[in-house]
């Protein structure tokens, strides 16, 4: 029996910000520092699915099934990937569906948690969600035990910081009162530039300590890594974004296991 994985939820309410590349490149670092690691899709889009090269068309029970069958656990849909160490939960067509179906469900928004909850054989749950405030990012935040916000280095996207915010004191009320911040990630970051400097600068007055050191700039890298169907860290090894979700890795195995 391994220990009881640290489940994280990835989110941000506004879209474009590196969700769905942090999930999996940091993922991917981690398995790199010898943990094990589970991905799970929570975005309908799949892109995460696609980034480790998994179709979410090929046939296999998925987020949606695990969410939506009583019947189906989440070791079901779990699919090793290429690499040691990582396996992805992927993504299904029918996960946008997921949205309308759980308005009138029971325990909506505890049903990942219920089936997270029973895992075994991994360190961390890494969990990319919507950019949107739905009942999938609400399973995500009530399953996790804490969340990473990843944040574009601009002002426009300290708004939905503040959203996010506002979000999780709402599930600490209603349904998971444990849920912490685990750290906020500067993502998109041109150090050259006054206003990233500035972004960085206000993020860490506000929240001290929460924000990691480790910025991860904006690379076409990314791109060429999602088409190929790789996390940018087995992509492109030696690029300065592998590196960077590396430094990442550390400092969360730093802030994680010395709790």
């Amino acid at each position: 029996m391994f220990p009881i994985p640290r489940i994280i939820a990835v989110a941000n309410q506004k879209g474009g910000v590196g969700k769905t590349a942090t999930v999996a490149a940091l993922g991917a670092a981690l398995a790199e520092a010898k943990r094990r690691v589970l991905l799970v899709d929570l975005d309908p889009q799949a892109n995460l699915s696609l980034s480790c090269g998994l179709h979410p068309t090929d046939g296999r029970p998925g987020a949606y099934e695990v969410l939506m069958d009583p019947g189906t656990p989440a070791m079901a849909a779990i699919v090793p990937s290429a690499w040691e160490r990582l396996a992805v939960l992927p993504s299904t067509n029918q996960l946008a569906s997921a949205e309308v179906e759980l308005v009138h469900a029971s325990q909506r928004t505890a049903r990942l948690s219920a089936k997270l909850s029973v895992i075994d054989g991994f360190d961390y749950v890494l969990v990319d969600t919507p950019p949107s405030l739905g009942f999938l990012t609400l399973n995500a935040l009530t399953a996790a035990t804490s969340v990473i916000i990843p944040l574009q280095a601009s002002f426009l996207a300290l708004e939905g910081l503040r959203q996010l915010m506002t979000t999780i004191s709402a599930v600490r009320e209603h349904g998971n009162p444990g849920l912490a911040i685990a750290g906020i990630v500067l993502t998109m970051f041109d150090h050259r530039t006054l206003h990233a400097q500035q972004v960085r600068q206000r993020v860490s007055e506000h929240f001290g300590d929460l924000l990691f050191a480790t910025p991860v700039r904006r690379s076409v890298i990314f791109d060429y890594a999602t088409v190929a169907g790789e996390p940018v860290v087995y992509h492109s090894p030696t690029h300065p974004c592998s590196q960077a979700y590396r430094d990442l890795a550390k400092e969360l195995i730093a802030r994680a296991e010395s709790t």
